[in-house]
């Protein structure tokens, strides 16, 4: 007969005070309930008041385990892949020998391959390129690629050094016997050779056919070599100027740019100004000839810079005649205000009867405002410019060491005289004017000085 001590050594339970007793329905059924309640039982730690959650986590488990010393990653991924090693046989490996094509010498090496890619080509041959180069007889060179300033001996010299070393000409002319034949350089070496391959591309090319043919432009390399020479032997000095010219350059072309925007601005408020006048009296042709008919086919076409441009209330439903008096909102607060001036001067009411006749005479009297105010401003623009320009061509005379000469009547220098003839003789190849006022070159500068105080020498040491 099973006792109870047997059903809990077989599912692993603890004794009880009736181990010697038989086991019961009860036991079976509260089993469960016993397990739960035993390990209920251990989890009294509890975490100390005051005490933070990360030290508490550095403390023993409940299951009394010891804290991890190394961080742990227990995530499936490319960290934790196991090996999957199957029923199948390992493919057998083998020491074999191999040659290199890339070799000309016969040289055999050994590496490990696979038993089964045995007697296969070496698998790095494919990258083994070679450069073809053509190949002339005796008969085609004295027809066609005969040189007076290449004897044959020196291009069949040239043509094996580049079939040797694969077209790399800084190679070649390094390997290139200068004692032998006369001394030549890379752009000469690929200059005979690009010339000879095109010549033997024309005569073997199929009749019909155009064939591709690469030429060699030696004089541009050479310039080409020239100018990196110059531009890698440049002084620290010439570096600073040529990064303050190119600031300068850049300095002059957003002022042109704003100049030019400047004139396009100007240039469409005359435009405006003369169209609304233009308006205006083909409007009184039309009211005393009386053909209102005409009025619309007779109106110009007035740019929107023209002054304001009042919307139209073109709404179904009840609206004020007033609200045509109200200024749009792209009207700025500074033409608003000089318009109020403006018609408090005049004495014009701000806020007059809004009849027909008399909304439209005003919104017409608001707009031309606006015209006069802004050509007024172009205005002021301008003489400021012209002012600043004529101070600059001052200060660079000055600068240039120019006399100017005195007016008769009081002895005053005339800004507006030009430099005598002695000193624009001295001072023409060196002295360099910038129209738009930029400030002339540091090195430019001390050139200047140096003709001005030589030409003040020679003024002195004159009789």
């Amino acid at each position: 007969m099973t006792t109870g001590a047997d059903v809990r050594d077989i599912l692993e339970l603890a004794g009880g005070d009736n181990d010697a007793g038989p086991i019961s329905k009860k036991d079976i059924i509260n089993s469960d309930k016993k397990k739960a309640k035993k390990s209920t039982e251990t989890l009294t730690f509890k975490r100390p008041e005051g005490m933070h959650r990360e030290v508490y986590a550095l403390l023993y488990s409940d299951k009394k385990d010891a804290p991890p010393l190394l961080p742990s990653d227990t995530t499936q991924g490319y960290r934790t892949v196991k090996a999957k090693l199957g029923c199948k046989k390992v493919r057998p490996w083998k020491w074999m020998p191999f040659t290199n094509p890339a070799r000309k010498d016969g040289a055999i090496f050994h590496h490990w391959r696979r038993a089964v890619e045995e007697g296969k080509d070496y698998p790095f041959a494919r990258f083994n390129k070679t450069v073809q180069v053509p190949v002339y007889s005796e008969q085609e060179y004295q027809m066609y690629l005969h040189d007076d300033g290449w004897t044959k001996a020196e291009t069949d010299h040239l043509f094996d050094l580049c079939k040797r070393f694969d077209l790399r000409f800084i190679v070649i002319h390094d390997r290139y016997d200068h004692q032998q034949y006369r001394k030549r350089s890379v752009e000469d070496l690929k200059e005979r050779y690009y010339n000879i391959c095109g010549k033997l591309t024309k005569v073997r090319a199929v009749s019909g056919t155009e064939p591709k043919i690469y030429i060699f432009d030696a004089g541009h390399e050479r310039r080409r070599k020239e100018q990196l020479e110059r531009l890698f032997s440049r002084t620290p000095e010439q570096v600073a100027e040529e990064e303050y010219l190119i600031q300068e350059l850049r300095k002059i072309e957003t002022r042109k740019k704003e100049r030019e925007k400047k004139a396009q601005d100007l240039q469409k408020l005359i435009t405006a100004a003369d169209s609304t006048t233009e308006m205006r009296r083909a409007e009184r042709k039309a009211t005393k000839k009386k053909l209102p008919q005409k009025r619309e086919t007779e109106k110009p076409a007035v740019p929107e810079t023209a002054g304001i441009k009042f919307p139209d209330f073109k709404s179904a439903g009840v609206s004020l005649r007033s609200q045509r008096m109200k200024l749009p909102s792209s009207v700025g607060q500074k033409k608003i205000k000089a318009i109020e001036q403006i018609l408090t001067e005049q004495g014009v009411d701000l806020n007059p009867m809004p009849t027909e006749e008399i909304v439209q005479m005003f919104n017409e009297l608001r707009s031309d405002l606006v015209l006069v105010y802004e050509l007024k401003q172009a205005h002021s623009n301008c003489e400021y410019e012209q002012q600043m320009l004529r101070h600059r061509y001052d200060a660079l005379l000055k600068a240039g060491g120019a006399v100017t000469p005195q007016s008769e009547s009081g002895g005053v220098p005339d800004s507006q005289a030009w430099p005598g003839p002695d000193d624009i003789k001295t001072e023409a190849k060196e002295q360099i004017i910038d129209v738009v006022g930029a400030p002339l070159t540091p090195n430019s500068r001390k050139r200047r000085e140096s003709a001005s105080s030589s030409s003040s020498i020679k003024k002195m040491k004159k009789p």
